[in-house]
């Protein structure tokens, strides 16, 4: 496709967002995500990564997902682009003497055979100097390690996925603790031997790298964790039951039902023992009931706050 083509695709695009049903703007991204990916050169002159990607937070959720499909596409055709190129330059730089035998295939680019169990970007050789920025190619190699466990894919396929993973992190979290904070939250989930599953997933593309850094702990954990976690919490509830006599009076709560500050409350660990307690609220006056489970250093204030 070259750049008058796509042009004019965004030109109609960005006119049917305005002025057509959904359905326009929908069939038009489909055809643009079955179209050849453009060059990192046409996204520049057309502008047609910045207008499909306002797309991906449109009420829509079609409209939305299918424009996370095509950044994602793009962005990874650019990037192999830019690796393919890069390769080139070094290959030109350090030219095999015409004596010397052809080497052996690399492993870069075939199945991963060494033990899957100690994958790292160490090991495998991987340079993860791709952003200019220090903290971000660190984390790109954090999720290396977490993508390459126990995986089979070659360390081409994992590191394009570790690179594509960090962008869509950064561009939701930016520089900020939370971005470092979920990058370590990612890596974690990916290295549970009891989910083996969530990391297979991310690399076959069945959970885009957008999706994946927005997924909640307990959309991370696996079904048989998540049926654990509710049978525990179903058996902790069981044992909490606190009589009314043992419960304590506060005045810092309000009801989200009479405005009353006359809420009796009582405290237990329902959960897991690395989880926060569970408060539990009633008003002595109407008898509306409710629950929170907040950090213990902000518990008792937030509750108020909390809908029933």
């Amino acid at each position: 496709m070259d750049d008058q083509a796509l042009s004019k695709r965004i030109r109609a695009l960005t006119k049917a967002v305005t002025a057509d049903p959904p359905s326009v703007v929908i069939t038009l991204l489909e055809e643009l995500k079955n179209a050849s990916a453009p060059t990192e050169e046409q996204l520049r002159s057309t502008k047609a990564g910045v207008a499909v990607g306002k797309l991906r937070h449109n009420p829509n959720k079609d409209i939305g997902r299918l424009a996370s499909e095509i950044v994602s596409k793009w962005r990874k055709n650019v990037d192999a682009a830019k690796e393919t190129k890069k390769r080139k330059l070094e290959l030109s730089k350090s030219p095999t003497p015409k004596a010397s035998p052809a080497p052996p295939a690399s492993s870069y680019s075939t199945p991963y055979e060494g033990d899957r169990e100690k994958r790292h970007f160490k090991i495998d050789n991987v340079d993860i100097s791709r952003t200019g920025n220090k903290a971000r190619d660190g984390s790109i190699g954090v999720l290396y390690n977490g993508l390459a466990y126990r995986a089979s894919e070659s360390i081409e396929e994992v590191v394009q996925r570790a690179m594509e993973v960090e962008a869509a992190a950064f561009a939701v979290y930016k520089d900020t603790p939370e971005y470092r904070n979920k990058i370590r939250g990612l890596m974690t989930s990916l290295k549970r031997k009891d989910n083996p599953e969530l990391g297979r997933r991310v690399l076959r593309g069945d959970i885009s790298p957008d999706k994946f850094v927005v997924m909640s702990d307990d959309e991370l954990a696996s079904e048989a964790q998540r049926t654990r976690d509710r049978e525990l919490e179903r058996e902790n509830m069981l044992k909490a039951q606190v009589p009314m006599a043992l419960k304590s009076i506060s005045d810092a709560l309000q009801c989200s039902k009479c405005k009353e500050r006359k809420v009796a409350y009582s405290q237990a660990q329902t959960r897991s023992a690395d989880e926060p307690m569970t408060t539990f609220c009633e008003c002595t006056v109407c008898g509306h009931r409710w629950k929170v489970s907040l950090m213990p250093q902000c518990r008792l204030t937030c509750a108020a706050h909390a809908d029933p």
